[in-house]
């Protein structure tokens, strides 16, 4: 018997990384899986998970994309019954020299993205009864980044997703819907391990851990948030860093 037998989860960003973990995780605990993405990889995803795996298009800034995504996943598999906003990128420039179309395109996937993902997938969820958002933010969502490190935008984003998650969790609470956060430190996906792991060697030994995360390990947190061994957990921010935010340095 898997954690997830018989539910339905919509996960974005789900052609790499964490989300693309969290699908293979969840269709193996007994979900069925609408994995979307913008760039095209959802298929292989889908075609590495074999059944139990719907691919989709979807940029998550457009409304139009949002709303098909979950129209598809009811066409497909009958209900939604998890959201997993994942999808996200992070651009990093100093704050005075930070470019307008990199600010708008870092608030529109980071943030909008998951607004859109929650405007759309709550009333599915109230449809099915209920069910669970695990939202995406990052240690940067908590605290300022490693000195030298010119994330401002990017933390801004994933702190107002703190506060999005925290309120929808209030606001429809009552309505059977549970929603929470996850916030990644350094995990080794393909973005961070080419990007921030040849940049700044020394974010792979920041957690009290001593190394970087595996998407696997977020995703299993995920997977425990949407299952019913989690119903009384809501409005929850949960960093999943290795004990790196519970430091100072």
């Amino acid at each position: 018997m898997g954690l997830l037998d018989g539910k339905v989860a919509v996960i974005t960003g789900a052609g790499s990384g964490m989300a693309k973990a969290a699908t293979k995780l969840f269709v193996a605990e007994g979900a069925e899986v609408v994995a979307g993405d913008i760039s095209g990889a959802q298929e292989q995803t889908a075609a590495e998970v074999g059944a139990g795996v719907l691919p989709v298009h979807c940029d998550v800034t457009s409304e139009d994309d949002v709303a098909a995504m979950f129209e598809a996943a009811v066409a497909e598999f009958g209900k939604v019954d998890c959201v997993l906003n994942v999808a996200g990128i992070g651009l990093a420039a100093p704050l005075h020299k930070f470019p307008m179309e990199d600010y708008d395109k870092v608030m529109d996937v980071d943030l909008r993205g998951v607004f859109l993902g929650m405007k759309y997938g709550i009333p599915k969820l109230r449809e099915a009864g209920g069910g669970a958002i695990v939202n995406w933010s990052s240690v940067g969502g908590l605290n300022a980044s490693e000195v030298g490190m010119p994330t401002s935008v990017y933390n801004a984003a994933k702190a107002a997703v703190v506060s999005l998650t925290k309120s929808a969790s209030s606001e429809y609470g009552r309505r059977g819907i549970r929603v929470n956060c996850l916030c990644p430190g350094f995990i080794e996906t393909e973005i961070m391990g080419a990007s921030g792991g040849a940049n700044f060697p020394q974010m792979y030994e920041k957690a009290s851990l001593g190394r970087a995360g595996k998407p696997e390990e977020v995703a299993e947190v995920a997977a425990f948030l949407c299952s019913d061994r989690a119903s009384f957990v809501s409005g929850a921010i949960i960093p999943v860093d290795g004990g790196w935010s519970a430091r100072l340095p």
